[in-house]
Parts: C-alpha cells; sequence; structure tokens
C-alpha cells in the first residue's frame, strides 16, 4: 500500500473528503486524466526532432532577404556578410552545423537512432523497476528528468554547441528518461480499470499518444522559423511541471485511498453497526463490509472515518490480490505476450517512421514551408486518434484483439501505398488519405500498447499476481521500440534511394507483422465460428484465458504446474 499523494492528504486534512458514494468514480477518472496528461507530455517533448530537421539544412538559395530577420540570423550573421552569402559563396550559410554538410539525411538517422535504441534497450529494464519502487516517484522522477534531457538538446542552439557528439549524447539520455512513461501510466490505469470494456476505454485513453504528438508539433512549428531552441525547451518546460503534478497527486492503487475493488461484481454497501466510542462489535477497528451477489463473498477494509462507507466498484481485480514481482522469463512465458511483442515490433517500426520522417517527407515532396508542413503532417496524428478507438471499440465488439490487429495492419499497408502514390494529386486527396492512413497505421500500435498489454499482464495464469502488469508491458513495449529504432535508422540509410523503398519497407513491415500473429488469429476466427473448443487467450473482453488444455499444459509463472479451470 503506498503513500497518499501530499495534494490527497492536505484535501483530507481540510475535510475535503468525496463522499463514498462517488469516491471509486472520482479518484479512477481523475487518474485516467491525470495518466492521460502525464503521457500526453511525453509524447509533446519527443516531437520537436522531427519539425527542427528541416530547419537544420534548408535550401539557402531559396531563402530571400526578408526571411532573414530571425534571432538565429541576427545573432550569427552580420548585414555585409548576408548579401555575400546570398550571392552564392556559401551554399549552407543558412544551415546549422555540423548538420551542414551533405550527409546530414544520414546524421538525422544517427539522432534519431540514439534516442530509440536507448529508450528500446532501457524498457527492458524500466518496467522491472517501476514494479519494485512507488509508481507516483518513478513517474514524476522520470518526467523531470525528461524536461533536463529534452531542453538540453534546445540549448545546443542558444549556446552555440556544433559537436553532434553533444546531441547525440542528449537523444541518448532522453531516450532512457523517455522509458519511465509507459510502464508507470499503463500499471496505474491497470490498478484502477477491470477488463470489462478494456478495448474501448484503453483505446480512448491512448489518443494521449496522438494528441502529444499534434501540440508538440504545434509547438515546435510555432518556434521553428524564429528560434528552434524554444521548440525543445518549452516542450521540456511542460513535462517537468506535469512531473511536479504527477508527484502531488496520483494515486497508485485503489485501496490507498480507502476503495475495496472487484472484478465483475456489483458492490452493494452495508453500514455496519456501531458501538459506544465509535468501535465496531467484537472491538475491531471500524470497518465496512460490502457484499457481492455475483460471488456471494465479502469483503472489509479499515475506513478513516467510521462515518463513511468505503468505496467498492469493479476496478481491477489485481489489487485484491498482490504477488511478488516476476521476471522477464516468468513474463515471457505468458501466452501470447511473444506473437504480441513480435508484431509490435514492427508496428511501432512503421508508426516511428512516420512520427520522425513524415514533416521532413512533406517538406521535401511539396513546396511547404518547415512550419506549414509540420502543421500538416499532425493530420497523421488526428486520424491516430479515431484509429486507436476503432481498434479497441472492434476488438471488444469482435472478442478477437489479434483478428483486429491482423485486419487494421493488412489495411494500413493497403493505404501507405495509396498515400505514396497519389498523395501529392491534390490537397483534399492529400489530407483525406494522410487521415485514413494514420488511423489503419497507430490503430493496432495503440491497441496493442494498451488493452493487449492489460490483458496479458493480467493473464489467469499469473494467478492474480498484480505486480506483472509493468514488467509485461515494458517487454511488449520495449521489443515494439527495438523496431522503433530500425524503421527511422533504415529510413535514413535507404532514403537516397529515394522515398519509393522507404515506403515499400513499411508496407513489408506491416505485412510481416501479419504472419507473426497467424496462430492467435487463427484460434480467434476458430472459436468465433464455433469450429473448435480451444479459446483464444486474448478472446474473451471480459477476462481473458486460455482453454482448459492449455492451460493444463502450461507452467505458471513460478515455474509450478498451473491448475486446471474448474
Amino acid at each position: 500500500m503506498a503513500k497518499v499523494p501530499p495534494a490527497v492528504a492536505c484535501l483530507r486534512s481540510c475535510g475535503c473528503s468525496v463522499s463514498s458514494k462517488y469516491r471509486n468514480d472520482y479518484y479512477k477518472y481523475s487518474m485516467l486524466v491525470l495518466t492521460f496528461f502525464c503521457y500526453m507530455s511525453y509524447h509533446i517533448s519527443r516531437k520537436p526532432l522531427s519539425i527542427v530537421k528541416g530547419e537544420l539544412h534548408r535550401n539557402c538559395s531559396a531563402i530571400k532577404p526578408k526571411e532573414f530577420n530571425t534571432l538565429w540570423h541576427l545573432n550569427h550573421v552580420s548585414v555585409s556578410d548576408f548579401v555575400k552569402q546570398t550571392n552564392g559563396s556559401n551554399g549552407t550559410w543558412c544551415d546549422f552545423a555540423p548538420f551542414d554538410k551533405s550527409n546530414y539525411k544520414s546524421l538525422y538517422g544517427d539522432l534519431d537512432y540514439a534516442f530509440l535504441i536507448s529508450y528500446a534497450l532501457g524498457m527492458f529494464f524500466s518496467g522491472m523497476i517501476a514494479e519494485r519502487v512507488s509508481l507516483r516517484y518513478f513517474l514524476s522522477i522520470g518526467m523531470i528528468l525528461c524536461c533536463i534531457f529534452t531542453a538540453m538538446f534546445g540549448f545546443g542552439y542558444f549556446f552555440e554547441i556544433h559537436s553532434l557528439t553533444f546531441y547525440v549524447f542528449a537523444q541518448v539520455l532522453n531516450g532512457l528518461a523517455q522509458t519511465t512513461g509507459w510502464p508507470g501510466v499503463v500499471a496505474c490505469m491497470g490498478n484502477w480499470f477491470g477488463k470489462n470494456k478494456r478495448g474501448l476505454i484503453m483505446g480512448i485513453w491512448n489518443s494521449h499518444t496522438s494528441f502529444g504528438n499534434i501540440i508538440g508539433s504545434v509547438i515546435a512549428s510555432a518556434f521553428v522559423g524564429w528560434a528552434w531552441g524554444y521548440s525543445f525547451v518549452v516542450p521540456g518546460i511542460i513535462i517537468g511541471f506535469l512531473g511536479v503534478v504527477t508527484f502531488f497527486t496520483l494515486v497508485e492503487h485503489p485501496e490507498d485511498v480507502g476503495i475495496v475493488c472487484h472484478e465483475h461484481s456489483e458492490a452493494q454497501y452495508h453500514r455496519i453497526p456501531e458501538h459506544e466510542g465509535g468501535e465496531i462489535e467484537g472491538s475491531k477497528p471500524p470497518v465496512v463490509s460490502a457484499s457481492f451477489g455475483t460471488h456471494n463473498q465479502y469483503h472489509s477494509i479499515r475506513n478513516e472515518d467510521s462515518n463513511l462507507n468505503v468505496a467498492v466498484d469493479n476496478c481491477s481485480v489485481e489489487d485484491a490480490a498482490k504477488g511478488e514481482a516476476i521476471g522477464f522469463i516468468g513474463a515471457l512465458r505468458i501466452p501470447g505476450v511473444i506473437e504480441f511483442s513480435l508484431c509490435l515490433l514492427f508496428g511501432k517500426l512503421v508508426s516511428y517512421t512516420f512520427l520522425f520522417w513524415l514533416p521532413f517527407y512533406i517538406f521535401n515532396t511539396s513546396s511547404l514551408s518547415t512550419q506549414n508542413a509540420g502543421l500538416l503532417s499532425t493530420l497523421f496524428d488526428v486520424g491516430g486518434i479515431f484509429g486507436g478507438i476503432g481498434a479497441g471499440l472492434l476488438s471488444d465488439k469482435l472478442g478477437g484483439r489479434a483478428i483486429t490487429c491482423g485486419l487494421m495492419l493488412i489495411i494500413g499497408a493497403v493505404m501507405m501505398f495509396l498515400f505514396h502514390v497519389y498523395g501529392s494529386v491534390s490537397a483534399t486527396v492529400n489530407i483525406t488519405l494522410l487521415i485514413i492512413t494514420g488511423a489503419f497505421v497507430n490503430g493496432p500500435y495503440a491497441l496493442i500498447t494498451t488493452a493487449v498489454s492489460a490483458d496479458l499482464g493480467t493473464h489467469q495464469v499469473l494467478q492474480g499476481n498484480a505486480k506483472a502488469l509493468s514488467t509485461v508491458t515494458a517487454i511488449i513495449d520495449g521489443t515494439g521500440s527495438i523496431g522503433a529504432a530500425i524503421g527511422p535508422f533504415l529510413t535514413g540509410l535507404i532514403l537516397p534511394t529515394g522515398w519509393r523503398n522507404v515506403f515499400y519497407m513499411l508496407i513489408a513491415s506491416n505485412l510481416l507483422a501479419v504472419v507473426l500473429l497467424l496462430r492467435l488469429i487463427t484460434k480467434e476466427f476458430l472459436e468465433y465460428f464455433g469450429n473448435s473448443a480451444m479459446k483464444s487467450p486474448l478472446s474473451d473482453p471480459q477476462g481473458a484465458s486460455l482453454p482448459k488444455n492449455e492451460v493444463q499444459a502450461n507452467f505458471n509463472i513460478n515455474g509450478t504446474k498451473a491448475s486446471p479451470e474448474t
């Protein structure tokens, strides 16, 4: 049981507590909103580099004198030098070293790779750390570190630092700090929300990724043509501020504020008669009993105020039984973890290639300025919002996460081809294809990193162990992040051969992701059409479970034989 956050404790001491009738919903949805803004700020701080790339190396011959009146230019070039430079004596006069050389595209790839490979490697460890420490401390410290390292990149502009090593080092540190985000917020959500309609809830909640990308693009675009250092400093301040808010307000578990949770049951409140002195019968501390009609079980919890009932609701069942934190191998033995992890590797390869290269692609294939290209790229994330929600809703309706992912991955491959071939026909076609492509590229990525991770992290073979969720989430997202590192890096290598080959690489990645899910897709199809008694490990949105014969054939995370279903 974690300590109550300072802000919550302060409100309680002032008598500003919420009535027991609404307590669960109040805290549950407060944590949903808080974690939404927390992870949104992580993506706000990741976006600037993709916008600034177009400013670090420009077509200097096309820049007119009136465009030269910016903070950077006034501070670094005199008017006489400007006249000489615009006469062609120096074709890279407007570029920022060390990105003023002809190999600037590969240098961009190095920056992306430095961030993403450190993020991928760090993710495998951060999940296990998150299970062993306070999530409130874990998230708040991580967000403050992200503030420092994001702003560090921008300081290179203000202090005229032209060393590639400095920028690579800033990317590595930021990548490591960013690993604190996903395991922390998903574990917190898993603690507060049960499996009922998890796909839809997580799909809506996961729109923080797209909102973060959109806001990050807008902020970076606002400063990129004036003083691009602020494109990093301002997002850094935002995530740092929310890190402080998280420290003072994040409630990690329902029982931290006197809430008992139980899955698949409706809570009924019963006040236990009090005796003189405020003590309950039997000289026990004040307690409140809650009966559950569906399970005919009774639970009680100590209440700080004997005049209030303790709220009981169908939040996460894992809160009732916490076990020891599991290891890396134990998490891999959970059915479905390996398939979805490898699927996400290719899914995230595609998604992060768009994240890091889409503004640059639009800038290079159109007549738009760096600022306008960055703003147009946000439509991809607008589509991602609808894609994430749609994927969650569809998976709940179909009762199959793998089927939903496979279907959207195939359509996404088709849409990427259409976007590349027909995106330049007109502005209307470009916008339409960009939104639809964003929906089908980000939909499977959003579903796997949220609802699927939460399902697998609370799988029945864990036997109620609540401390597996962070590790499972970190393994899935960490494996996906390897793909996220490979995608932008490969793009930098393939780009000299043309954008067409880059899109072929992305399409092939989507199709490989489908192949990796074929076993789970087949099992879900068999169950859906009633042709087999086998049950998909993620087929029931109310509670993922293995078929009886598969449970008997598997071992639980502690190495002992799993008990068959009763």
